[in-house]
């Protein structure tokens, strides 16, 4: 689709045009004019107030479920919801049924989504069945696609294991993703560890089990002299951890989840358990050293941990109740909406740029004759975020209700436009 986007304001460090108001002529899916005013009534026109464009947006940590719980999210319903969030890309976690664990399983994924407006990557399980036993088919994946490995939120407890994984992706410039929860310190946790948890009756997760396991997996890394991503960043401490494991010019990167931003674990004084997340919302203070953590380069990238699950697993005694919340179309509007300090221009690079530099994909860049792949967003647009926005299958998200600040208009990639419901 030829397209022209009028008076849009560049979001893109990379472009010589960031920060600048132009019109963007897109033909045949390449960039092919940006000026200050451009004329072109033959192409459809964009014209909205305070639009903004950057790159395309990546969320590097999500789950579509398919195959084997497509009840909950499938790779259709899941790239509707990452379009409808602004998001040109995305990174699937390999917790499905059987988990992504083989070739054959990284090509299902990459032939069922060929033809989406939105990239699918798949991000293969490190060990084999995500049993942390035995080392998965990992070279295999990453010839047939796979840009990283993770047991997604099953922590590898064996730490040869881990360090085995981190030796041998070396050998091909291959990733480790760790989610970091030492589970003989949570044990059957269920909420963070603090005054919340003891008011409510509820076992605490404490802060502790993070931050070990962040510490042990730096010094695997350092070991075995290779890089490693830490995801899921959620306590004050673990920041500080790999702040300090930065200064030492370690190969680590870090993500942090969206909702671990805007959400403290004073939400779950009714027991709502679309708050039950994991790693759990923590304190205002850990929040406060997130946002620092991400303005200063600490934490690199923030995520949806995008977290589909039906009503037979959330509408039940908290106790027994599913972790995990939708969150591609909210990602963007709650990161947004505290971000405090930090610059936009930052903030689209901790969700467009920085992900991909990461997962080491192509970066789009605002410029001509690139091919175009755009996000249109308006920054200080207020909204309330309903029922009708949620393009997903499930309908787990605590953010019903809530009126957010900044909201995706719509994306181009692959020479197709889809504009996000206004």
């Amino acid at each position: 689709m030829n397209l022209l986007i009028k008076s849009a304001k560049i979001v893109d460090s990379n472009s010589p045009h960031n920060g600048k108001k132009v019109d963007i002529l897109i033909e045949n899916g390449i960039i092919k004019s940006i000026k200050s005013t451009i004329k072109d009534k033959s192409v459809k026109n964009i014209e909205v107030e305070n639009l903004h464009a950057s790159p395309g947006w990546f969320d590097m940590q999500v789950n579509f479920r398919d195959p084997g719980f497509e009840y909950k999210e499938d790779l259709i319903s899941g790239t509707e919801a990452a379009a409808h969030g602004g998001f040109t890309g995305v990174a699937v976690m390999p917790s499905t049924h059987p988990p992504i664990h083989t070739k054959a399983d990284i090509e299902y994924i990459k032939n069922k989504t060929v033809n989406s407006i939105v990239d699918v990557y798949p991000i293969g399980a490190l060990s084999h069945k995500m049993d942390g036993k035995d080392i998965s088919e990992m070279y295999d994946m990453h010839q047939s696609g796979a840009v990283a490995f993770s047991d997604d939120k099953q922590p590898i407890l064996n730490a040869g294991l881990l360090l085995r994984a981190l030796m041998y992706a070396k050998n091909f410039n291959g990733l480790v993703v760790t989610h970091c929860d030492d589970k003989n310190v949570s044990l059957d946790g269920k909420i963070n560890e603090g005054e919340t948890s003891t008011m409510l009756g509820l076992k605490g997760i404490p802060a502790l089990a993070e931050e070990l396991m962040v510490a042990r997996n730096i010094y695997l890394a350092e070991y075995a002299e290779t890089g490693i991503h830490i995801s899921s960043v959620s306590t004050a401490k673990s920041v500080e951890l790999i702040r300090q494991a930065k200064s030492r010019k370690l190969k680590i990167t870090a993500s942090v989840n969206a909702y671990n931003l805007i959400l403290d674990d004073s939400s779950l004084k009714d027991f709502d358990t679309n708050y039950k997340v994991n790693p759990p919302l923590r304190t205002k203070a850990d929040i406060e050293a997130l946002k620092k953590g991400l303005i200063d380069g600490t934490i690199d990238a923030i995520v949806s941990d995008h977290s589909p699950e039906d009503e037979e697993n959330k509408k039940v005694e908290f106790d027994h109740a599913a972790f995990g919340m939708i969150g591609l179309e909210t990602t963007f509007a709650a990161a947004n909406t505290n971000r405090g300090k930090m610059s936009l221009e930052k903030l689209i690079s901790k969700i467009s740029i920085n992900p991909r530099k990461i997962l080491n994909l192509p970066i789009p860049e605002i410029k001509e004759e690139a091919e175009a792949n755009l996000t249109f967003f308006d920054p200080d647009k207020k909204w309330k975020f309903e029922e009708k926005y949620i393009h997903s299958k499930s309908k787990n998200t605590p953010f019903i209700g809530t009126v957010f600040q900044g909201k995706a208009l719509g994306i181009y990639n692959k020479g197709k436009l889809q504009l996000s419901k206004q």
